[in-house]
């Protein structure tokens, strides 16, 4: 009787262990990192970009395409905006835009880019300047200068730069724009550089030093942006 007893608790224990590595095998593997971290970087909260760069809770991609959150008002502030053609959008900044005082002497439609303030502004007349919060490069990614913009894009690609491909080869080497390109629904080029201005799909990380040396916005000031500058347009950076 002990014999049977337990020969029938082994054969139970040997299913139960059989039964939890059929689960494990069944589980989806561990794939390579594509948090395009090295684009993105890290904040102080240990924060990662994901690698569908969408804001978080309510992003809804679906046939009718708009964002589900904050009353989903088109451009409204906090709610979210509408974009269309599919694709939907994301709550307002984490820092309002407003209109201040200019910190210093430029001529209208003159950018300026404080990256230690994390702010850039653009210049209106009359002592008066359009104030955004933007996301700037990391330790070791900031730079100044002055440079023009040189092109405009709605919805741009991305194709990594090949310094960025030797430190992260797991990253595609060309993402078509849309929702999940990481720059987001605008960009505006500065000279000559590999650097832009652009959108992000992650809100929270405006105010943050994470970037590649790029400066962020989120999609809805980004477009604002967009819609109010002009190629040629002077844009000043300074640390």
């Amino acid at each position: 009787m002990k014999r049977a007893f337990a020969l029938r608790a082994f054969a139970n224990l040997f299913a139960f262990l059989a039964l939890a590595v059929m689960l494990v095998d069944a589980s989806p593997a561990r794939a390579q990192s594509n948090d395009f971290s090295d684009f993105f970087g890290r904040n102080n909260s240990g924060y990662r970009g994901g690698p569908t760069y969408r804001s978080s809770p309510g992003y809804y991609s679906g046939n009718s395409g708009y964002y589900q959150g904050g009353g989903g008002s088109i451009f409204g502030g906090g709610g979210g905006y509408y974009y269309g053609g599919g694709g939907s959008y994301y709550g307002g900044s984490p820092i309002p835009r407003e209109v201040v005082s200019a910190p210093g002497t430029f001529a209208p439609g003159t950018i300026y880019i404080n990256t230690a303030e994390r702010r850039l502004y653009l210049m209106l007349g009359n002592g008066q300047a359009l104030r955004y919060g933007i996301g700037v490069g990391r330790d070791g990614f900031r730079w100044s200068g002055t440079h023009r913009v040189s092109a405009k894009k709605e919805w741009p690609s991305w194709t990594p730069p090949r310094e960025m491909l030797a430190r992260r080869p797991d990253l595609p080497h060309y993402m078509p724009g849309g929702v999940e390109n990481p720059l987001g629904a605008r960009a505006l080029y500065l000279g000559s550089t590999l650097y832009r201005i652009h959108g992000s799909n992650e809100p929270q990380t405006i105010g943050t030093a994470v970037s590649s040396g790029c400066f962020r916005m989120t999609n809805e000031d980004v477009v604002d942006l967009y819609n109010r500058v002009r190629v040629g347009a002077v844009v000043v950076v300074q640390n």
